[in-house]
């Protein structure tokens, strides 16, 4: 314990930016290289270096991680978070694409865009192996090579963007879509602080859990996905509609549906906010919470899709990627462990089976977002925690999940919860998750092993911490007595 608590939150920062420089260093040798990096500095460089590699990547990572779980004990301001926050994204900002091979996909599709493709009928096979994007769509996992596109017309535009400057040349498109994702960042920190300071949460609590998160940094800043932009729209708006802008608000999370569409799940919530906030007669402003946020999200994709030109393609491809089995859904696993035993017992074909069950998962979703939505308008949750929890259950139900789907609702936890099981339960699985893939984007059997073990360790210190409070003190923290005069220090832990 005297251990721990030696730890102040400058030397947790020292220690995570160490972390955050080995995970970037390794990533150079073991990162998710290009098939063919024209400019020579993204390649594979000998057994070695590979070898070296990934000892500094899990190294660093672990020691990443155990940086951001000391930190949450530290008792830092809000200030110092903000510097921390700097000082462990700057690493893998130069980095290739870390974790996983997406980023490819969105160049070669900002690439498909630009020479007027249907993105939304074709995959980055389309494109001239010796043209513009083509080294971006020989690298896509292999899975997406021929998968259209799932992305909203918004994104696909940013994505053109950076193709247009970027030529489809590897190097510079990574790091334009890595400059989208660091805006996406800012803009998260923006709206975390705003709405931690709405429920009367620690600006820095909320911080540490929604933006200082390995998970997030790993996985929006390391491998550029989209959901980090997503999410900071997503946010954006739902603050916005708190504090009565709520047409600019739904308009935000509407660009935030054209980024992905789970967002959708906010404009619930939203109309929770704003069917309290008007006024007339009950009907009225039922009516007006269940339309309003719809219908403004709803012109809002209508013109972005006018706009960006790819058609409304998108709403025929938001199933896709359910069609890809990931282990970390329990739906998908359920059906496939259960319709192979009755293809065993009675030969019956698996696939109808699997998709039952993954159907009644998402139905079992729905469900459950509904009571969140009507816990809400009864008063019995706040409406932006209980859109936090809803998330949460829609990326355990869903028929694909990967790890980074969880910042969704962390995000939307971390500035609306002091605690709690939902909260240690995303804590404890954004330490975990990240050991779920390698650099490299493949996703080991290991892999699985590793997340486990930190989910049992970080069950074990969780418990510990709620004794710790039981006897009047936390490991980690300074008593009260001892404590600066700081009002914002992260509590989550």
């Amino acid at each position: 314990m005297g251990a721990t608590r030696a730890w102040t939150a400058g030397g947790c920062r020292r220690l995570g930016a160490a972390g955050s420089l080995a995970v970037a260093l390794g990533g150079w040798a073991v990162g998710t290289l290009p098939a063919h990096d024209p400019w020579g500095l993204w390649v594979p460089r000998g057994t070695a270096v590979t070898a070296a590699g990934y000892a500094l990547a899990y190294g660093g990572l672990t020691v990443l991680v155990a940086a951001w779980w000391l930190y949450g004990r530290a008792g830092a301001s809000v200030r110092g978070t903000l510097v921390t926050l700097a000082w462990w994204t700057a690493p893998l900002v130069l980095a290739p694409p870390l974790y996983s091979a997406d980023v490819y996909s969105y160049i070669a599709q900002g690439v498909m865009v630009l020479e007027g493709h249907d993105v939304y009928s074709a995959g980055p096979s389309v494109l001239d192996p010796d043209g513009p994007g083509g080294d971006a769509a020989a690298s896509v996992g292999g899975h997406w090579t021929d998968t259209p596109a799932p992305y909203g017309p918004f994104f696909l535009v940013l994505a053109r963007g950076v193709a247009w400057a970027s030529g489809g040349t590897i190097v510079p498109a990574v790091l334009g879509m890595r400059l989208i994702a660091l805006g996406a960042l800012v803009l998260i920190v923006w709206a975390l602080r705003n709405l931690a300071r709405e429920h009367g949460r620690s600006e820095s609590a909320a911080l540490w859990l929604g933006a200082l998160n390995p998970l997030l940094l790993i996985h929006v800043v390391g491998g550029v996905h989209n959901d980090g932009l997503m999410t900071g729209l997503m946010l954006a708006g739902v603050l916005l509609a708190l504090r009565g802008r709520w047409i600019t608000g739904s308009a935000l999370v509407g660009l935030a549906v054209m980024v992905k569409s789970p967002a959708a799940v906010a404009l619930l919530f939203m109309g929770v906010v704003v069917g309290r906030a008007a006024h007339g007669p009950a009907v009225r402003r039922v009516a007006k919470g269940l339309l309003a946020p719809g219908l403004v999200a709803g012109a809002v994709a209508v013109g972005a899709t006018f706009l960006g030109g790819t058609g409304f393609g998108w709403l025929g491809t938001q199933g896709v990627a359910g069609r890809i089995h990931t282990a970390l859904s329990l739906s998908s696993d359920l059906g496939l462990g259960l319709g192979e035993l009755l293809r065993l017992l009675a030969g019956t074909d698996p696939d109808p089976v699997k998709s039952a069950v993954q159907n009644l998962g998402l139905l079992a979703a729905l469900v459950l977002i509904a009571r969140l939505a009507w816990h809400a308008t009864t008063g019995r949750t706040r409406p932006v925690h209980a859109l936090g929890l809803a998330l949460l259950a829609l990326v355990a139900l869903s028929p694909m999940v990967q790890p980074w789907y969880l910042l969704w609702a962390t995000a939307v936890l971390a500035a609306t919860a002091s605690g709690g099981r939902a909260v240690g339960a995303v804590t404890v699985l954004s330490a975990a998750l990240v050991y779920e893939t390698q650099p490299s984007g493949s996703t080991p059997p290991y892999g699985f092993v590793l997340a486990a073990l930190v989910c049992a360790v970080g069950v074990m210190l969780l418990r510990r911490d709620r004794a710790g409070r039981e006897r009047g003190h936390v490991p980690g923290q300074r008593r009260p007595a001892q404590a600066p005069a700081e009002a914002d220090a992260p509590t989550a832990l």
